[in-house]
């Protein structure tokens, strides 16, 4: 007489290992599905991250690096920075918040260097086009001298701002064998220093890189 060996319970119900339909299938695929929720999540909530991200990682470009050099770590605007503005009065230099800044740092007689940069951040901003009204030229003062007619009249745009130099030079970084009045920087609108442009700047490399900076910066 010929046994039989009991019937498993579990026999002809389907594996609780294999995934059903429409499911990640394994760890993995979850681990996947988890950081795509993520990024989806930064692309949504913070566009000037998506920029950063695009430009120095995805790099559509084909590769070629920024005419900028990127400031690492970041360096968010200091709250004890206080500027006087043209009206006399102090103000928080953070308030600027929201807009990309191009800043450069002269005292007051803005000698020809310091024209030339004026010069080249009034033309790089009208550049943008429509987008050129979320730049912000800012020339920080290092003296409370009197600035000349002529500068005045040919920068009507420029926020001419006085502030300390000391607090300025700890914050700005520089090139190794130039000063902090040898460059043009660039802040991004959530406060945080981006990028620093080299002494004697090429501007159409500049604008170059705002103008992508302000097309990636859209996204989300």
């Amino acid at each position: 007489m010929s046994t039989q060996s009991p019937r498993s319970p579990q026999a002809g119900k389907p594996s609780t290992s294999q995934a059903t339909p429409g499911q990640p299938n394994g760890k993995g695929s979850w681990q996947r599905g988890r950081w795509m929720l993520l990024l989806v999540a930064i692309i949504c909530a913070a566009p000037i991250a998506v920029s950063y991200f695009t430009y120095y990682v995805i790099r559509p470009t084909g590769g070629t690096t920024s005419y900028g050099t990127l400031v690492e770590p970041q360096r968010p605007i200091p709250d004890s920075l206080t500027v006087t503005g043209e009206d006399g009065k102090p103000i928080k230099f953070a308030t600027l918040r929201g807009h990309w800044l191009m800043i450069s740092v002269d005292n007051s007689a803005c000698d020809k260097a310091c024209v030339t940069k004026l010069y080249f951040m009034r033309q790089i901003r009208a550049a943008q086009g429509p987008e050129r009204e979320r730049v912000v030229e800012v020339w920080l003062r290092t003296d409370a001298g009197n600035v000349a007619d002529v500068i005045q009249k040919a920068y009507p745009d420029t926020d001419m701002m006085i502030a300390d130099p000391a607090q300025v030079s700890a914050w700005l970084p520089t090139d190794s064998g130039t000063k902090v009045t040898d460059h043009i920087y660039l802040v991004d609108p959530n406060g945080n220093l981006m990028m620093r442009f080299p002494k004697d700047p090429n501007p159409g490399k500049i604008k170059g890189d705002l103008t992508k900076l302000l097309k990636w910066s859209r996204i989300g």
